[in-house]
């Protein structure tokens, strides 16, 4: 079943509310965690600091957020404040164990005043690793989700590049502290602008996992999944959110 997750904003911003579309398996929360994890462990995110500084507005206002808070297992909170000429464009932090230590991390989009946005993931104690901004002013990106899409033992995040423009699927492999791009495939999307939710997700269905997102023009929900080289995509149904939530839970 599709949840609804608001997006994360402060009661004085009431009315900017966003939501995004996804079911538990776009970010699961994390691997077991190991017994002797230390209590610097991350439990939980959020997004604070509402700012109109970098108006594009492609969620529906324009208002994003300036810091990201980090609560640790021990309830000891760190807070990550980005300069003035950055924001987190997004609906909320993503908890996912990319380095598959036990230990989650936080995956969110992150825009430059200049360069658009990039995905990044933070841990505790900062920047773990980050993909280049897209290079352009208000250039969005819209995750899918993480999971080993290939089975090869690393975790692939997977999001679409500019889902209004070039609606673009990449897939990013975090390994040895660095995101690497290890597939791209044209023609698919997941946001329409000025939506507050993303519509795509992670599935199993007993085969591994699949990326469900929009072709490019809406008509069809598309189920893709990587063999560690190519993209291979084939059309499920027609496009609706209940067809959508439909294939994500593998009726």
């Amino acid at each position: 079943m599709m949840a609804q997750a608001r997006r994360l904003a402060m009661r004085e911003w009431r009315g900017f509310a966003r939501r995004a579309l996804h079911v538990s398996r776009l970010w699961p929360l994390a691997l077991a965690a190991s017994v002797t994890a230390a209590q610097a462990e991350v439990v939980s995110a959020r997004y604070l600091e509402p700012t109109d500084r970098y108006a594009h507005g492609v969620l529906g206002d324009a208002i994003e957020w300036g810091t990201l808070e980090i609560r640790l297992k021990d309830n000891t909170r760190r807070r990550l404040v980005l300069p003035e000429s950055r924001v987190f464009e997004d609906l909320e932090p993503r908890l996912f164990d990319v380095d598959l230590d036990g230990d989650l991390e936080v995956i969110v989009i992150e825009s430059s005043a200049t360069q658009g946005a990039r995905l990044s993931i933070y841990d505790e104690n900062g920047l773990l690793a980050a993909n280049p901004y897209i290079g352009t002013r208000n250039r969005w990106l819209a995750p899918v989700g993480a999971a080993d899409l290939d089975g090869d033992g690393k975790i692939e995040i997977a999001y679409i590049d500019r889902p209004h423009l070039a609606k673009t699927l990449r897939i990013w492999r975090y390994e040895n502290g660095a995101l690497t791009e290890v597939a791209q495939k044209p023609g698919l999307t997941n946001h329409k602008i000025g939506q507050d939710y993303i519509s795509s997700g992670i599935r199993d269905c007993g085969k591994g996992p699949e990326m469900v997102t929009a072709d490019a023009n809406w008509r069809s929900v598309i189920v893709s999944s990587f063999d560690g080289k190519t993209i291979k995509s084939q059309a499920a149904d027609g496009f609706s959110q209940e067809t959508l939530a439909d294939v994500l839970a593998c009726k």
